[in-house]
């Protein structure tokens, strides 16, 4: 097996593979859908047809072929076939993506993509570790490279989804989702360190220039490089005279690939000079690409730029040298308030050979720029505070920065809120919070994106005696305990504003969710049980227009209500009876989130759907009748059979279902 690190390749046979995008399978995580994009070779798609997804299974040429999901041993998974010596002469890329529904990927379990031959041999494995607050997600792609097919692991998230990811690659959608720009995945930096802009691309081969001839703001940038196959590879930047100014690269390593800071000049375009024996891309990219540093070690290969926005901490530094054991190491650190001066730096590590040191580092937030030939690791240890014994004691844990705290159970067997305010030097998306367990796997908690800077959550969901929290891209934070009684009851309609706990003591019903501020930010509410197991209710995140869920209510009664909302978005919601959901006779319709009956015999029913864009599919679940989701019927519209029951449609267009016969 093949293990890929996000920007590693790997050649593969050039035969009929299967690739599976995977995930652990646990209950309330969101569902993840595999596709694939074609590319020719301006890293375009040619038509909608080169885009596979469970909605168009097929590609015209039958080389990729979308064959639907399977699950075993705790993992389910998403099934894509690729055909590579079926694929045209004129694509160039298959782009093997995933998109999300009910949550995003920061919620998904243990997701990994895996390439397999025939007879079960897994040439390719890339496991995303770093996903937060993304809907859509490149996780890699099988390229042409001199008559072989390779595998390039990208880990590159989108946080506008599976349309806002396609139409990057010339997919038209004419209504996108509003739900902004291409990110990547977890590792973003404040855009405050410097200005946002579309990235620059160029290509070439041997000797050459790059003139970015497009407006590009003044100040500092990423140039990330990467040059195909054995040979020399340089790049120097060019002043106003047009000589030589800074080295950039310099390597003769195979398959190059590499970042360095650069600052775009005022009043002319950012040129290079290029040497190189083979063919070589050159990336012009904002400051916001840069991979953040936090408390768990973060590693790489060759010269990189890195983010660390935490408090002052020791930075220990492990350098594995190159194919010899030797090579140079350099890091340099630039504080974000001088990044506009290039003799503005200090230097950290200066040294040949395989290494281990230690550098201190004041507060963030600041760039690290390293010069490598081989591979690293960093690990930053923030300094410790002072005891803070006496307050924890009341239940109340404070401090600045990344940081992992211990939080211990006030009555153990049963759930507990937490109220949280985490504000400061936080990142492009705000603060990120993960609960990790004891084999140091983390699960996605909070974030700024989605639960704003204070609010309350559920915590010991399943009753633990403890829960680890480890904070990333914080600030200033303080969080306390509160008892779970102290939970609002949710006896009638509720408003507010901001993340926060209602309990609901009844039997199963509709919820209606509504917002109450002009915005546009995120919006939903999901249903907890006693035993820590949970479903969205409803969701109305980009768009203003009221809708309804299911308040899924357990045996025992009740349920915990958690509304995830932005500190700034108001919201109102109002539990209804079952029975006003819409039954369906002769006709059904929504728009968005809604419950629909079937009180008669199975029935065949024609399902319609506009959708908000290309990419914006029909998702219809079977309720039990607690009003758990059970079984995903549909994720298209068409002709569908639905037996007795209940039923919840998700979406964000609007819908109808209509019996036939």
């Amino acid at each position: 097996m093949t293990l890929l690190s996000k920007g590693a390749n790997a050649p593969v046979p050039d035969a009929a593979l299967r690739i599976a995008v995977c995930r652990r399978q646990v209950t309330g995580a969101p569902a993840v859908d595999a596709s694939a994009l074609l590319l020719d070779a301006v890293g375009k798609v040619r038509g909608d047809a080169d885009l596979v997804f469970y909605n168009q299974s097929v590609h015209p040429s039958g080389a990729i072929r979308h064959s639907g999901t399977a699950e075993g041993g705790g993992v389910l998974a998403d099934w894509l076939e690729v055909d590579l010596p079926r694929v045209e002469p004129g694509i160039q890329r298959v782009l093997i993506a995933a998109s999300c529904d009910g949550g995003v990927f920061g919620h998904v379990p243990g997701l990994y993509v895996q390439a397999l031959t025939a007879d079960g041999t897994v040439v390719a494995h890339y496991a995303v570790t770093d996903a937060s607050s993304e809907t859509a997600f490149v996780l890699g792609e099988f390229y042409r490279r001199n008559g072989q097919w390779k595998f390039r692991a990208i880990g590159q998230g989108y946080a506008s989804g599976l349309a806002g990811l396609a139409t990057d690659f010339g997919i038209t959608v004419e209504e996108p989702a509003a739900a902004g720009a291409p990110v990547a995945a977890q590792d973003a930096v404040p855009s405050s360190l410097g200005a946002e802009f579309q990235p620059y691309v160029q290509r070439g081969r041997g000797n050459g220039v790059v003139s970015a001839e497009v407006p590009l703001p003044p100040g500092p940038a990423i140039v990330e490089a990467w040059h195909e196959g054995d040979g020399y590879f340089s790049a120097h930047t060019l002043d106003g005279r047009n000589k030589e100014d800074g080295l950039l690269f310099n390597t003769t390593k195979r398959d190059f690939r590499g970042r360095a800071l650069v600052r775009v000049p005022e009043g002319r375009p950012l040129r290079l000079r290029i040497a190189g024996d083979n063919d070589w891309t050159v990336l012009v990219q904002p400051l916001s690409v840069a991979r953040t540093l936090g408390t768990a070690p973060l590693r790489g290969h060759g010269p990189e730029v890195v983010a660390y926005l935490g408090t002052a901490a020791d930075l220990d530094v492990e350098y594995a040298g190159d194919d010899d054991g030797s090579g140079y190491f350099g890091m340099t650190s630039h504080e974000a308030a001088l990044l506009d001066d290039p003799n503005a730096y200090d230097l950290l590590v200066n040294d040949t050979g395989r290494l281990r040191q230690t550098a201190p580092l004041p507060d963030g937030p600041l760039l690290l720029v390293l010069e490598a030939e081989g591979a690293w690791q960093l690990s930053a240890r923030p300094l410790p505070v002072h005891d803070q014994a006496a307050a924890q004691a009341a239940g109340v844990w404070t401090g600045r920065g990344a940081k992992t705290v211990t939080l211990v159970n006030p009555s153990p067997g049963r759930p507990a809120l937490l109220e949280y305010e985490i504000t400061g030097e936080d990142g492009i998306f705000g603060h990120r919070v993960t609960l990790v367990d004891e084999y140091d796997d983390e699960e996605p908690y909070l974030d700024g994106t989605h639960h704003g800077e204070r609010g309350r959550a559920l915590l010991f969901r399943h009753g633990e005696g403890e829960a680890r929290l480890r904070l990333e891209n914080a600030g200033v934070w303080k969080l306390r305990l509160l008892p779970i009684e102290q939970a609002p009851a949710l006896t009638g309609p509720a408003e507010g504003a901001g993340s926060t706990v209602l309990r609901y003591d009844g039997p199963p019903a509709l919820l209606g969710l509504q917002r109450t501020t002009d915005d546009d930010g995120s919006l939903l509410t999901r249903a907890f049980q006693a035993g820590g197991r949970s479903a969205v209710s409803a969701d109305t995140t980009g768009k203003r227009r009221p809708v309804t869920g299911p308040l899924w209510v357990s045996g025992a009664g009740y349920c915990y209500v958690q509304v995830f909302a932005t500190d700034s978005t108001g919201w109102r919601i109002e539990p209804a009876d079952l029975a006003s959901a819409p039954v369906l006779g002769k006709r059904a319709e929504g728009h968005g989130y809604g419950v629909v009956r079937n009180t008669g015999p199975d029935t065949e029913v024609m399902v319609t759907y506009a959708p908000r864009g290309m990419l914006d599919l029909p998702v219809l679940w079977e309720l039990d009748e607690h009003l758990e989701p059970v079984r995903r019927i549909s994720t298209s519209a068409g002709l569908q059979r639905l037996p007795s029951g209940i039923f919840q449609f998700r979406g964000r267009g609007r819908w109808t279902l209509e019996p036939r016969g």
